[in-house]
């Protein structure tokens, strides 16, 4: 948190996985203490259903009524939105919906918006099965419940091809943006690279945003694997000390808003993941 807020950030993401546990009143008093807004929440168990690359138990319904149980211990910090994923299993739709459900009521109750994630088409099988933003507004109007919302991640919608007449059609089911760029070529889902230094044209991404009345926080979220994951990549981002690495992260990203007045996307055929 010192390290964003020296940085000029305006607010932090919150991974569930960081808080320890009985440490979340010192962890609201920090936040408060540091100035900075909250902005996208990921909790501990992230998905309906189960994910291939994540620990967590294998039943949806245990699965749903862990997010929920997050979602009240997230809900203090007030983020900006708590990320929900389907999981893969496109054969499972009907269980993805009536979980949403439940974690929609849960939110409600609980005085937070939850954000579907859409995960990029490159890889996706075994995160989602939604992987654009009329995709997951499907499942919303499924699952009919206000407190759901979407979050858009730039890197994982990037090679959409209609991304910017997405954006101005459902930037009002928007609960957090989540900014990186797309490493050519990519070696994994966890080697993303910061604003600028990737194919993903996001200028044109941002003035879209922009255009279409976002007001939120940009959360600049960059996975790069030193080995947390299987990976321990020589030019992981992960292993670049805090502070210098936040402030990189604001000047990239300033970098990207400065040039966003451009209109369209440029396609890159990326590699597999």
């Amino acid at each position: 948190m010192r390290a964003y807020a020296d940085a000029g950030a305006d607010a932090i993401g919150l991974w569930e996985l960081k808080l320890p546990e009985g440490g979340d009143a010192e962890a609201l008093e920090q936040l408060a203490d540091s100035g900075l807004g909250s902005a996208a929440a990921i909790p501990a168990i992230p998905s309906i259903l189960p994910l291939p690359l994540m620990e967590g138990p294998d039943d949806p319904a245990a699965r749903v009524d862990a997010i929920c149980v997050s979602i009240h211990r997230l809900a203090p910090f007030e983020p900006s939105g708590i990320v929900c994923l389907t999981g893969p299993g496109d054969d499972r739709r009907d269980t993805v919906v009536e979980g949403l459900r439940t974690i929609g009521d849960e939110a409600e109750r609980a005085g937070v918006r939850v954000g579907l994630e859409p995960i990029n088409r490159i890889g996706g099988e075994n995160w989602t099965i939604v992987s654009s933003l009329p995709d997951a507004v499907e499942l919303l109007e499924d699952a009919d419940r206000p407190s759901l919302g979407i979050q858009f991640d730039a890197w994982n919608l990037w090679n959409t091809p209609t991304l910017l007449d997405d954006i101005e059609q459902h930037v009002d089911r928007f609960v957090g943006v989540h900014v990186a760029d797309w490493r050519e070529p990519t070696r994994s889902w966890c080697d993303r690279v910061l604003p600028g230094d990737g194919v993903a044209d996001l200028p044109a991404i941002l003035g879209a945003l922009d255009r279409a009345g976002w007001d939120g926080y940009y959360d600049v979220e960059i996975f790069s694997d030193n080995g947390a994951f299987g990976n321990a990549w020589p030019d992981s981002l992960w292993d670049v000390p805090a502070d210098e690495l936040a402030r990189r992260a604001r000047d990239a990203f300033e970098r990207a808003w400065g040039a966003r007045n451009r209109t369209t996307v440029d396609q890159v055929s990326p590699g597999a993941l």
